[in-house]
């Protein structure tokens, strides 16, 4: 899911209403400067694209896919990426010690928030866990917001979904110190500065919270990486063309994946950013797991 650099987006914040069938919108509306263009450049897949210029370019990918969003996770891992979100959700262990405030960034459809408190719930009886829902798209939030009406958390403190850049969370609605958990899942990716969404997330988090993200990835073994590679580039945009009519939002998000920075040098930018990580490499008292080989990875810190 998406994100892009920009100093003044418009914001608003969605809660289900218990008044009214309609979605509610409320509006914060930015009041700082438009940013002047820049000769900054930065990727967009494979293309370069001035920085100013992807925040839109992101958004229409996530437009046009917003109402297949899980048939498009379900190409781009072969339908595996349920059991990862499954896989993060449990390392991450909500409910075990306490309640806990969390915010699910780039988590537009909601599917990692009804996770987190379905898991908190159904392990701990735990009804007092919120999460915040952020996303920079209105569409990804729609889709959010009616998965969530199918729930026993609609219409309660425990869920809430907020429109905003993760680049620079408005300080009004996100204070610093704040959550306990921040989750960003398969969305980081899109971001026009990785090192600006780390930092917010410091911001936010309370001390001894934890950052978790969980990421396609690079493939560590190369017969297993060439394999990947072609059903990637070949099958991937063709079934978005079949499926979806949308062979160039497809293909935009295969190459986000390889421009994606290797597993080491991911790592490195969390503990840049303040955040205290396991060693750098894979595995147990290591800064991340590899799932499948490296098609994707779990990267956690906490917040010091």
């Amino acid at each position: 899911m998406r994100c892009a650099a920009t100093a003044s987006i418009a914001r608003r914040t969605w809660r289900p209403s218990q008044c009214t069938r309609a979605i509610r919108l409320a509006h914060d509306q930015a009041t700082s400067k438009q940013p002047q263009p820049s000769s900054r450049t930065t990727h967009f897949g494979f293309q370069t694209v001035a920085e100013e210029a992807k925040e839109s370019l992101v958004r229409n990918v996530f437009d046009s896919v917003a109402g297949s969003y899980d048939l498009m996770n379900d190409a781009m891992s072969l339908g595996v990426h349920r059991l990862w979100k499954d896989d993060l959700v449990s390392q991450l262990n909500p409910g075990s010690k306490r309640p806990l405030r969390c915010i699910d960034v780039a988590g537009g459809t909601g599917d990692i928030a009804l996770r987190i408190l379905d898991f908190a719930r159904e392990r701990y009886a735990d009804r007092e866990s919120s999460v915040d829902v952020v996303d920079i798209n209105g569409e990804m939030l729609k889709a959010g917001l009616k998965r969530f009406k199918k729930t026993m958390y609609h219409n309660t403190p425990q869920i809430s979904f907020h429109e905003a850049n993760a680049q620079a969370l408005p300080e009004g609605q996100f204070p610093p110190d704040t959550y306990d958990l921040y989750t960003i899942a398969f969305g980081i990716r899109n971001c026009t500065s990785i090192p600006d969404v780390l930092t917010e997330a410091h911001r936010v988090l309370k001390p001894g919270g934890t950052f978790a993200c969980l990421e396609f990835s690079k493939v560590n073994n190369p017969l297993f990486n060439a394999v990947y590679d072609q059903y990637s580039f070949s099958m991937i945009p063709l079934i978005g063309t079949i499926l979806a009519g949308d062979r160039a939002s497809y293909q935009y998000l295969v190459e986000s994946i390889r421009r994606f920075p290797a597993q080491p040098d991911f790592a490195q930018m969390i503990a840049d950013a303040g955040f205290a990580t396991g060693g750098s490499f894979e595995g147990k008292g290591g800064a991340w797991r590899d799932l499948w080989g490296g098609i994707a990875a779990i990267h956690t810190g906490v917040k010091v």
